[in-house]
């Protein structure tokens, strides 16, 4: 039995686990195969605080990881299977390691960026493909880009761009965006900001120093063109990894957590939820963090007013 059980390794959780750990709460936290998040994926960092020579990302969550471990918590690697939220201790069967039963919840297993499907994609990311325009603009000063998506998240992603780029070029699939009327017009008064429209994209062409361009079908005439770039955006949006949770929460259309205002609680007592499964606006690592600390100062407060367990005698 652990006073609190945290899912996800990212931001969010590590910082749960560092102020739980601190609080001597001895939480256990919940690893799955890619430990530390979409950070890992992350060359340098340089907009968190305190690294005014940035970091890369796998050192950032590996400093943050030994920070929690510092202090006391545990770790363990596995796929959370299933989980039982209708009453308290709650249960979570974890691959590996049977049934774990924890008095409290932190659920910080963050959102999944989409991607295209495309040879050379993810063999590139972090070398010229992005999935956040906000992480990563500042390294394209000057270059020319590419965004990938119709909707709203490309329309603010390739404006937003354009703060840093020569030129932003959007590349959609279909003759039409999805993307609501006010973001089109905005992006469309963008001068820096040019089009593919119907072009669909086929392959991302590197050299050994990353990318070079975008290998694009024409939806028209069916002939192939590569796009010269410096670097390609994919803004075709996120998943929330909220899957395992088979309903037993409250979600938004979208699948992400839904929190009270101004705090990590969910609907089920007990169970809190940080970061960018609850989050699909921000996706920062830093207001990820502070909803990480957010979750255990709550988790810890509600253990106050809810003791159901001696805590005096062994955790495990």
């Amino acid at each position: 039995m652990y006073k609190s059980i945290i899912i996800g390794t990212g931001p969010s959780g590590l910082t749960a686990a560092i102020y739980l750990a601190r609080a001597n709460m001895k939480p256990l936290v919940i690893e799955g195969p890619e430990p530390g998040g979409q950070l890992t994926t992350t060359t340098e960092v340089e907009n968190f605080p305190g690294f005014p020579d940035g970091i890369m990302g796998p050192d950032l969550m590996a400093n943050m990881r030994k920070q929690a471990e510092r202090f006391g918590a545990e770790f363990r690697t596995g796929w959370v299977n299933s989980v039982d939220l209708s009453q308290r201790p709650f249960k979570l069967q974890v691959e590996g390691h049977g049934e774990l039963v924890g008095e409290t919840l932190i659920i910080s297993t963050g959102a999944s960026a989409k991607y295209i499907g495309i040879p050379g994609e993810k063999d590139n990311v972090g070398r010229g493909v992005s999935t956040c325009a906000t992480c990563d603009g500042f390294f394209f000063r000057g270059k020319k880009i590419i965004v990938v998506g119709g909707g709203d998240s490309a329309m603010e992603e390739a404006n937003f761009l354009t703060r840093f780029a020569s030129e932003v070029k959007l590349v959609h699939r279909r003759g039409e965006l999805r993307a609501s009327k006010i973001m089109q017009d905005r992006a469309r008064e963008n001068d820096k900001i040019s089009w593919g429209l119907n072009k669909t994209p086929v392959e991302v062409v590197a050299s050994g120093m990353g990318v070079t361009g975008l290998k694009v079908r024409n939806n028209e005439t069916g002939e192939d063109e590569v796009l010269d770039t410096d670097g390609i955006f994919v803004a075709i949006g996120h998943t929330p990894n909220t899957g395992f949770l088979s309903g037993q929460i409250d979600t938004d259309e979208h699948g992400y957590i839904k929190v009270k205002q101004g705090s990590t609680e969910t609907n089920v007592p007990g169970v809190f939820a940080c970061g960018d499964v609850q989050d699909n606006k921000y996706r920062q690592a830093i207001t990820a963090a502070g909803s990480g600390c957010m979750a255990a100062l709550d988790a810890e407060k509600f253990l106050d007013g809810h003791v159901t367990q001696d805590w005096s005698v062994s955790l495990k």
